[in-house]
């Protein structure tokens, strides 16, 4: 089953069978807008940043990339299938 979403944000990568939704600009900073994402890219993008940080990029998936952590997770899923899970770590 594939979702009519079409890619994530964030990875570009054909959306599988989860999809969740984020807001690049971070509800609690009068944030509507969400967009689709994997599960993954998802808690990678909140492990990474907090909402402070979140509010003060550009939102679009070239600022967050810009970001050395999500960068490099960018292209190290790049070729995972669409429905790829691993455990998320928090930056420390």
């Amino acid at each position: 089953m594939t979702t009519d979403h079409g890619e994530c944000w964030l990875c570009g990568r054909p959306l599988g069978r989860r999809v969740e939704w984020h807001h690049p600009i971070p509800k609690s900073r009068g944030g509507r807008l969400t967009v689709p994402l994997h599960p993954i890219c998802h808690r990678s993008i909140h492990a990474v940043l907090d909402n402070g940080q979140l509010a003060r990029l550009r939102p679009e998936p070239s600022a967050l990339r810009q970001v050395p952590e999500i960068d490099r997770f960018v292209r190290w899923v790049r070729d995972k299938p669409p429905d790829f899970h691993a455990p998320t770590r928090r930056r420390k």
